[in-house]
């Protein structure tokens, strides 16, 4: 996330950023109101998007199969206790998201991180300003 490493493709860069949203979700649901819910959702593996299309070199999956999912997180009873939790849409169930999101240490670690990069972001910009 700081741009320090060198990971192998973009699609190293593209998973480790779904994992640090995963991560944020989760410890993010742990601040918020009962009436409040943050989720996790991988809408869906290889969509048809740009990105599969260019990366892969096929069509993907309809689309539709992302948005749909989305929808019903946002808009249904079944996600409305699920505050912190990981919907896998492949899978269609909730489940436990890559082991690296188990480790607490790890965790706070990815937080501190985007904390981080959210802080020099702030600065950088009052910087401009003035």
């Amino acid at each position: 996330m700081t741009g320090e490493l060198t990971l192998n493709d973009d699609f190293q860069a593209y998973a480790q950023s779904k994992l640090a949203l995963t991560i944020w979700s989760n410890q993010e649901s742990k601040t918020l109101k009962p009436t409040q819910v943050s989720v996790a959702v991988n809408p869906g593996s290889l969509l048809a998007s740009k990105m599969v299309k260019e990366g892969f070199g096929m069509a993907g999956n309809d689309l539709s199969i992302g948005s749909e999912i989305l929808v019903k997180a946002a808009l249904s009873d079944e996600f409305a206790d699920a505050s912190g939790k990981y919907f896998d849409n492949d899978s269609k169930q909730f489940a436990a998201p890559h082991n690296f999101a188990s480790s607490q240490d790890n965790c706070h670690r990815v937080i501190a991180t985007i904390n981080s990069v959210i802080e020099k972001y702030i600065d950088t910009k009052e910087t401009q300003l003035h």
